[in-house]
């Protein structure tokens, strides 16, 4: 089965974006939330912000796995 990139419904504080890109690259959500943060503020918050709100349109939450799967 091939990885995909999905929105975290369990590890998020917005949306869950960074929860899933952390899953994704197994990295910890934390670090990309505060490079996001240092990003934004260095950019002038205008082009994070909407590529952020882009984000959550374009990716996807993560289907609910039927039961007895992981």
């Amino acid at each position: 089965m091939s990885k995909r990139l999905y929105r975290s419904t369990k590890n998020k504080v917005v949306a869950g974006i960074f929860g899933g890109i952390g899953d994704y690259f197994d990295v910890d959500p934390v670090i990309l939330r505060l490079g996001y943060v240092l990003l934004t503020a260095i950019s002038g918050f205008l082009p994070c912000i909407v590529a952020y709100i882009i984000a959550m349109f374009v990716v996807p939450k993560k289907p609910h796995a039927p039961e007895g799967e992981v």
